[in-house]
């Protein structure tokens, strides 16, 4: 559901503040563990790109979450951004 009074939470911020901070993971881990370039995990992080389905079952293996959870995050984000370049919100 996307939120009406306020903005969601981007995916990047989410991983960064709910998962890595928490877990002591820094991004070169993440990285290594997910076995993708640190560059992809980067500009993950820096909201500068988003989660794909593969990026999202790379996240799920790693952090013991479920795909849908990821895809749902970027669902939302991108419904809320389409709503606002559309004028819908």
């Amino acid at each position: 559901m996307i939120p009406k009074h306020r903005k969601p939470m981007h995916p990047d911020e989410i991983l960064l503040k709910e998962f890595l901070e928490p877990l002591g993971m820094t991004q070169v881990e993440l990285a290594k563990t997910m076995g993708v370039p640190l560059q992809r995990v980067n500009t993950l992080i820096a909201g500068k790109r988003g989660i794909t389905a593969s990026t999202a079952l790379l996240l799920a293996r790693v952090l013991k979450t479920t795909p849908e959870f990821w895809m749902n995050l970027q669902n939302i984000w991108d419904l809320y951004e389409a709503a606002r370049e559309l004028k819908f919100a």
